[in-house]
């Protein structure tokens, strides 16, 4: 095997690995601290999508279409909790399960209204759109290596917001105990709702810099919220760190098994047989990894509540 295929499949891991923290992120602090399942949180992610591609068609400029989609997401989910979720958070877990089943089947609809079936086009910034030589002989997506920084420079952020701000500090505490932060004065109403606004901002980012790269249509976000709740599972509910090591365990495990499975099972199978049952065990893999880490760690990597 080339070390530059190695490296390659490396960095595509790492960077889809941060994309899946900043959905992760969100969802387990919610998870965590509301004791809330929240299914549409990836409806965000793909409202935060289509409000890219629209803003980059009516804009031409990528990064500003960015940002206000960050901010037009932020804004839609502060209203979706104020008005529909806040009704959520003393019922039960089937309730919420079924209640936000039904919110993703009417934003998928109200994006289909708005925008159609067909998927938006999303390119890349015409200045990323080519290869750069990272390594002697090693070429990689300009782009991507962009996603990496972003999604780096976000986590970063996001840990320095929850580790060393008051506002931090309210989040860890109600996801260690919701019920003494609130007795302690802790101000759950508008925390509940900023976390909301954050969260749907980071859905934001991952679907403008995933969008170039998948496809923008409509019930994008289911698939991808499947893994972010597993990563949630594996690094511990209600906490960043674990939300940040349980991605990137996901996602390098993901591409490499996508990336080399086929190649292995080529070795001793035909050509079709490992194109055909490579992927389905790379699928495999990671369920296979949230169990092992459940076998030995049933709270997760790191959980919040000890």
């Amino acid at each position: 095997m080339p070390p530059s295929l190695f490296l390659e499949q490396m960095l595509n891991g790492l960077q889809f690995g941060l994309m899946l923290f900043l959905l992760a992120a969100g969802l387990t602090l919610v998870f965590g601290i509301m004791d809330m399942i929240n299914l549409a949180h990836g409806s965000l992610y793909m409202i935060g999508a289509y409000l890219t591609a629209t803003l980059v068609g009516l804009t031409g400029v990528f990064w500003l279409a960015v940002v206000l989609a960050v901010l037009g997401t932020a804004l839609i989910g502060m209203l979706l909790e104020v008005s529909i979720l806040r009704q959520l958070y003393r019922r039960d877990h089937l309730s919420q399960v079924l209640a936000t089943f039904a919110l993703i089947l009417i934003l998928n609809e109200g994006v289909r209204l708005i925008w159609g079936s067909q998927p938006l086009l999303l390119s890349a910034p015409e200045g990323l759109s080519g290869p750069v030589e990272i390594l002697p002989g090693l070429f990689y997506s300009a782009f991507r290596l962009t996603i990496i920084a972003v999604g780096l420079a976000v986590a970063v952020l996001l840990l320095l917001l929850v580790n060393h701000t008051r506002a931090g500090m309210w989040l860890r505490a109600g996801a260690s105990n919701r019920e003494m932060a609130q007795a302690m004065g802790v101000p759950i109403k508008p925390l509940f709702t900023l976390l909301f606004g954050v969260g749907a901002a980071l859905c934001a980012v991952a679907g403008a810099f995933l969008g170039p790269i998948l496809a923008v249509q409509v019930g994008m976000g289911e698939s991808i919220l499947i893994l972010a709740f597993v990563v949630i599972v594996i690094g511990g509910i209600g906490s960043i760190k674990g939300a940040l090591v349980g991605a990137l365990l996901v996602g390098i495990v993901d591409t490499a098994g996508r990336a080399f499975l086929p190649l292995l099972l080529g070795q001793v199978a035909s050509p079709e047989v490992a194109s055909n049952l490579g992927p389905a065990l790379a699928s495999i893999l990671i369920y296979l990894l949230m169990a092992v880490v459940l076998f030995f760690k049933p709270q997760g990597l790191f959980p919040a509540r000890t």
